[in-house]
This record gives structure tokens, C-alpha cells and sequence, in this order.
């Protein structure tokens, strides 16, 4: 897990919150004095809509930063994700001001209240989606399951017989969803899922813009729906997350949906192609990603680069 000492001694926090902000430069400022003082690390974006962080350190030190963070107004509600892990977790502490705190190149579009993202989804906990799945299984208005993630994160886990839209980055969507290639999900029950909630926040609100009638985003995302259920309910496989860990598994029963890009071999672990000049992101096995020869993308150009350096 890359973590020091016990679980119990340190834990990593997932939140955010879309809120009004009036001057997100001195919430910055504020922010990162605070977990300096604390002794965590992470990332931490702030912009006119909100927050939105991913931090770590000692039990004692994430516990003050929840009190005091609670303190700003418009982030006294906000809920805390609690996961295994620590400040090694993370390179560095980064807390900074962006025009949006989930980058969809739509900051002029969403708009936010102090009850949250304004004309959003229909939030439903994991129970209700689930329950939601059953009323309408057989109807011919079957639930649609959308990834709100890039499409890379799908490779590993997903809900079942989900729509992947083909995106490398949350700026893709935009241009997915205008393609007119989901058109015929406009009038279906559509839930969208991330891994925390917060890309879902502003992809429900941008997908009813476009005209989809009946949609809904699960509370607290996968990593929620997955404490519920485990692998016992709709979600398969592991969870991609942005630390060093890479991905997590809700239970021992994981199935695993990644194969490594060379061999097939099941994996769940990404790694950085070996060409310098790439750096793309593939599913490795462990063989093949400590083979120079194979520890590439599968690109030729990257082949070619690779097989020059061991020969």
C-alpha cells in the first residue's frame, strides 16, 4: 500500500464540495497553510464552483484538517471518503486555484448554488441504484450505466455492461456527448458513475443540457457503491485511483477484467511505457513490464525504441 505504519495510524481523504467560492486564491492560501501545518500531502484544487481534494497523513492530523476545513462556511457538510494509505502516498503537497476543480472545459456552463451543482442528476445511494436496476430489468427501459472516467480506468473495473465512451481526459466529453453517438440513451434511465462522484457531478449536468430526460449519479461514487456491495453486487473488477497504489479491490472475490497489452496474461496494473518519448499508460504483467523488450505500449515506433536498447 506505500503507507508507514498501520492503518490505523494513518488514512487518506477523498471530498469535495461545489459551492460558491468568492475569492478562491485566499481559500489557497488558507488551505495549504493548513495541511503544511499538519503534515499532509496530496492534491488540492480550489476554483470559483468548490473544492476538490485527495489528501494524506497521521489519523490525528487528517482528523484536525476535517474540523478545521469544516470551519469555511460553504464547506461545513461536506462528506469525507476515508481510504487506507498515508502522506507517502503522494509526491508532494499541490493546493491550487483552476477554473474548474474537474476539468471539462465547460467552467461557463456549470453552475453551482449552495446546495451543489445546479440542474445535476438525481443523486441515488447504492441501495437505490440497485433497486432502481431491479424495477426496470425487462421493461425494454433497461438502466443504462455510463462511465463518467477516462476510458483507460475502465480496462480494470466497470459496472456491468456499462457504456464506455471513448475519452482520454474529462475534456473529451463534451465532444462525446454532441457526437450524437448516445442520442438513443436520451429517454433511457442513464446512471452515471465515477470514482468518488465528483466527475459525475458536472457529466449529469452537462448530459440533461443535451436533452437525456431521466438521469441519475450514484452518492459517493464507486468507491461508496463498492464499501456497500463489494463484489457482490453490480460493480466488477478493481478501482483505478490516482495514488501510488494505482488500483484497490473491494473484497478477496475481484474478479480481474485487465490483460496485459503483450501476453494476455490477467492484470490490473498499469505502468509507463518504457519510450521516454511516450509514456502512455498500458495494462503490464509483471514479466513483461520488467522485460525491457516488452516493457512498452505495443506501439511499433515504441517496439522499435525499445528493442534498440537492449540490442
Amino acid at each position: 500500500m506505500g503507507t508507514k505504519g498501520t492503518n490505523s495510524e494513518t488514512r487518506i481523504l477523498l471530498y469535495y464540495r461545489f459551492t460558491p467560492v468568492a475569492d478562491p486564491t485566499a481559500v489557497m492560501l488558507w488551505q495549504r497553510t493548513l495541511c503544511e501545518s499538519l503534515g499532509l500531502r496530496g492534491r488540492i484544487i480550489i476554483s470559483r464552483h468548490g473544492i476538490n481534494g485527495t489528501v494524506g497523513g497521521s489519523l490525528t492530523g487528517v482528523k484536525q484538517y476535517i474540523r478545521r476545513t469544516r470551519e469555511y462556511p460553504g464547506f461545513h457538510d461536506m462528506e469525507f471518503k476515508w481510504s487506507a494509505g498515508s502522506s507517502e502516498d503522494f509526491p508532494k503537497l499541490s493546493v491550487k486555484v483552476r477554473d474548474e476543480i474537474v476539468s471539462f472545459g465547460a467552467a461557463g456552463e456549470l453552475q453551482v448554488d449552495e446546495n451543489g451543482v445546479v440542474g445535476g442528476g438525481t443523486h441515488l445511494s447504492p441501495a437505490e441504484v440497485n433497486d432502481l436496476v431491479e424495477r426496470k430489468r425487462g421493461t425494454g427501459d433497461d438502466v443504462v450505466f455510463f462511465d463518467g472516467r477516462n476510458a483507460m480506468e475502465a480496462q480494470i473495473g466497470r459496472f456491468k455492461d456499462a457504456v464506455v465512451p471513448d475519452v482520454d481526459t474529462t475534456h473529451d466529453f463534451i465532444r462525446e456527448l454532441d457526437s450524437g453517438k448516445y442520442d438513443d440513451l436520451k429517454d433511457r434511465p442513464v446512471v452515471t458513475y465515477c470514482t468518488g462522484g465528483i466527475r459525475c457531478e458536472v457529466l449529469s449536468s452537462l448530459m440533461r443540457n443535451r436533452g437525456f430526460t431521466d438521469v441519475y449519479q450514484i452518492d459517493g461514487g464507486i468507491v461508496r457503491y463498492g464499501e456497500q456491495f463489494g463484489d457482490t453486487g453490480l460493480w466488477e473488477g478493481s478501482l483505478y485511483v490516482f495514488d501510488k497504489r494505482m488500483h484497490m479491490e473491494f473484497s478477496e472475490d475481484a474478479v480481474s477484467l485487465g490483460a496485459c497489452v503483450h501476453c494476455g496474461t490477467a492484470t490490473n496494473t498499469f505502468h509507463n511505457c518504457a519510450n521516454g518519448d511516450c509514456r502512455e499508460m498500458v495494462l503490464l504483467c509483471g514479466t513483461c513490464a520488467s522485460t525491457p523488450s516488452t516493457a512498452h505500449c505495443g506501439a511499433e515506433a515504441c517496439a522499435q525504441v525499445c528493442a534498440a536498447a537492449v540490442s
